[in-house]
C-alpha cells in the first residue's frame, strides 16, 4: 500500500472584526500568512502546503513568495468547511488544518498530530494538547481544556475548567491546541454534518466530533516554548507583541 499523501492547508479569509486583511500584515518585514507557510513547510510529513483563501491579493502575496494557493467561497462559516471545499481540487489522503493567525507553529506539533493517523489506519482525525501551567488559565474562557480517555482519545473539550478538583488528587489539566489533523473523507464527512448542541453551548466546532459519535485522538505535545509557538494575532497590539517576541528569541 503506498504511503499516504499528507498536505498542510492553512485557511485564510481577508475580513476580520478586529485587523482586516491580517493575513497580509506585516511582522518584522514578512507577512503573517508567509511566516505560517514557511514555518509549516519544515514539517517532515508534509507533502505539500496550500493556503486555503477567499481574496485574490493573499493568492498574489502566496504565489508571489512562491506557495500555493486555492481559492474558495467568502461564505463559509468556519475554516473546516474552507478545507472541505479546498481538498476537492487537491489529491491527498491526510489534511492538516493549520492556523492562518498563528505566524510562530512549531513544525514539529505538526508531525505530533499526525503520525497517529500513519499509525493507526481507522483514526479519523488528531489534535493536540499541553499542560497548563498559569492559575489564571484555569479560569479563562478562552484558555480551552480538553480531557482524555485511556486510548489518548477526547472525552470533552469545555472552555469551563475539566476536570473540576472536587477532590485533592494528583491530576494535569491541559489546554487544547488549536491544530486538526484529518483524514480527508472524514473532513468531508464533517463539514457536512448538523451542528451539535454542545458546540453550539460551548462555541467550540470540535465537540460536533465528539457529539457525533466520532474518535478524535489528542496528543500531549512536547513542544516546550507554547507562549511562543501558539501565539495567535488578532489585533495591531497583537503584531507589536508578535514582533517583541521575534527579537527576544533573537529571530527574524
Amino acid at each position: 500500500m503506498p504511503a499516504p499523501i499528507v498536505v498542510g492547508i492553512i485557511p485564510a479569509r481577508y475580513a476580520s472584526t478586529r485587523l482586516p486583511g491580517k493575513a497580509l500584515a506585516p511582522i518584522l518585514g514578512k507577512s503573517m500568512i508567509r511566516r505560517v507557510y514557511e514555518r509549516s513547510s519544515r514539517a517532515a510529513v508534509l507533502d505539500a502546503v496550500y493556503v486555503a483563501t477567499d481574496d485574490e491579493r493573499i493568492v498574489r502575496e502566496v504565489e508571489g513568495f512562491g506557495g500555493r494557493a486555492i481559492m474558495t467561497r467568502e461564505d463559509h462559516a468556519s475554516g473546516t468547511d474552507r478545507l472541505a471545499e479546498a481538498v476537492q481540487s487537491i489529491e491527498c489522503d491526510i489534511v492538516v488544518n493549520i492556523q492562518g493567525d498563528q505566524p510562530f507553529i512549531d513544525p514539529v506539533m505538526i508531525d505530533e498530530a499526525t503520525q497517529p493517523l500513519l499509525d493507526d489506519r481507522t483514526l479519523p482525525m488528531c489534535t493536540l494538547m499541553h499542560p497548563i501551567h498559569k492559575p489564571e488559565d484555569l479560569k479563562d474562557t478562552g484558555v480551552v481544556k480538553t480531557v482524555v480517555d485511556r486510548n489518548g482519545d477526547a472525552l470533552y473539550f469545555s472552555r469551563s475548567l475539566i476536570p473540576y478538583p472536587e477532590k485533592d488528587v494528583a491530576h494535569t489539566i491541559y489546554e487544547h491546541v488549536g491544530l486538526y489533523v484529518y483524514r480527508r473523507e472524514f473532513l468531508i464527512k464533517l463539514a457536512r454534518l448538523e451542528p451539535t448542541i454542545l458546540e453550539q453551548v460551548e462555541s467550540l466546532e470540535q465537540l460536533r466530533v465528539l457529539e457525533h459519535g466520532y474518535r478524535l485522538r489528542v496528543v500531549a505535545t512536547q513542544c516546550e516554548d507554547n507562549e511562543f509557538s501558539g501565539f495567535s494575532i488578532d489585533t495591531a497590539e497583537d503584531l507589536a507583541r508578535a514582533e517583541a517576541m521575534l527579537r527576544d528569541r533573537g529571530l527574524e
